[in-house]
């Protein structure tokens, strides 16, 4: 009886195999682009969005997003709780945020990216903000992380 479970538990091993997903490279490629090539409109709105973001940090107060200024996933992922737990960490680590300063506009086949460099109180931060752009000028994404040098040459011309 356990040789019979056993070999029926191989064929369904070997019967359940992975799909296999292929991508267009066309999808993964980034480009940077000229900001003037960019609508001034949605470069004020990832800015605007991106500094309501790290604000937060300073102010403790949090104005939620909208359906008109991002996508429905990030305005369920970016909640007062998420943001208060991530805001200790930042002010500990890095003082408080000052600015967004604009280090390049970048595009995929569905998005914009804005790379901000987010400036601290305290001279060892070095952040950066990317704020994601969708086809329907809505923020699909908005990820901080350490700021990555090697970043440049990842782009494509």
């Amino acid at each position: 009886m356990k040789k019979a479970g056993l070999i029926i538990c191989l064929l369904l091993l070997i019967g359940c195999k992975s799909k296999t997903i292929s991508r267009d490279t066309e999808d993964l490629k980034i480009k940077k682009v000229v900001s003037s090539e960019i609508s001034s409109a949605q470069q004020q709105k990832a800015y605007d969005l991106g500094k309501r973001v790290l604000e937060t940090c300073n102010t403790s107060k949090f104005k939620p997003f909208n359906e008109t200024e991002v996508t429905q996933s990030v305005m369920e992922n970016t909640t007062e709780e998420r943001l208060t737990k991530t805001c200790q960490k930042f002010r500990q680590y890095y003082g408080s945020f000052i600015d967004l300063k604009l280090d390049g506009v970048y595009k995929t086949k569905q998005e914009t990216i804005y790379r901000y460099h987010a400036l601290y109180t305290k001279k060892v931060a070095n952040k950066e903000l990317r704020v994601f752009v969708n086809e329907d000028n809505l923020v699909s994404a908005i990820k901080s992380m350490d700021w990555d040098e090697k970043f440049e040459s990842q782009i494509t011309d």
